[in-house]
């Protein structure tokens, strides 16, 4: 007890505190985190998230026609149109991930599950730097080793354009239009390259000026039913004459 003591008062010294005063509370390394960055430390890509589901899948022996990859635009897609998401059309959107993540999750969300298609539909939450700072060229990487992963595999390949968006709720003051525009042109182009299907949403959604026309989106980003039903107006035929 004695010793603790000497260590404390020599402590409070070098701090230039009087003996016998309390020493400060220790500042924590870290700030409380969210589950979101939690997990980015503890299972970056989430490949959690459909472990349980795909293990299901897997066992059923139900075949898989086409699976859709991406982000909460993906996901929000069955949350809204579940009846879209009939047999054999699995959904494996998760909300706020980036093409760093995806491309993770390609052999376990993906590949495992044996579809004869798959749907990308990323890039959104690069632009906003949801997983770190990114540039463009970062992305295109990502989404051009997605593509050879599935092709390796014998799976085609259909590229969902990014949705037009104006602004990003959780990214206020940033550009969002410029590289939008910038990587669906990219996108458009590996599409022609790799023969893969291309599927332009940004076309039916934009109001003209990079924004989601009025009544598309509830948040001029994430699409309402009404973003679902003309994004499927175009998708729809491709899936019919795809037998998807």
């Amino acid at each position: 007890m004695t010793d603790l003591l000497t260590r404390r008062a020599i402590m409070g010294m070098a701090a230039g505190l009087p003996l016998g005063a309390a020493m400060p509370a220790v500042a924590q390394d870290c700030p409380p985190q969210s589950e979101t960055e939690r997990r980015l430390h503890s299972d970056f890509a989430w490949l959690g998230r459909y472990a349980a589901d795909n293990r299901a899948l897997i066992g059923s022996g139900a075949a898989t026609r086409i699976i859709f990859m991406g982000d909460s635009i993906t996901q929000g897609w069955q949350d809204k149109c579940p009846a879209f998401f009939g047999p054999g059309r699995v959904n494996r959107g998760i909300g706020g991930q980036t093409t760093s993540q995806m491309l993770l999750r390609m052999m376990a969300d993906v590949v495992a599950l044996k579809p004869r298609a798959v749907h990308i539909m990323a890039g959104t939450n690069d632009i906003a730097g949801n997983s770190g700072p990114m540039t463009e060229a970062m992305s295109q990487d990502n989404l051009a080793a997605m593509v050879t992963l599935a092709r390796a595999h014998d799976i085609r390949v259909l590229i969902g354009s990014i949705p037009p968006a104006a602004l990003f709720p959780w990214r206020p003051g940033l550009d969002t239009r410029t590289p939008i525009a910038s990587l669906n042109r990219w996108l458009r182009g590996h599409a022609g390259q790799s023969g893969a299907t291309w599927i332009d949403y940004h076309a039916v959604l934009n109001d003209g000026s990079g924004g989601m026309k009025p009544g598309l989106a509830y948040d001029g980003v994430h699409p309402t039913e009404a973003g679902y039903d003309a994004m499927a107006s175009l998708i729809a035929p491709i899936l019919a004459s795809l037998r998807l």
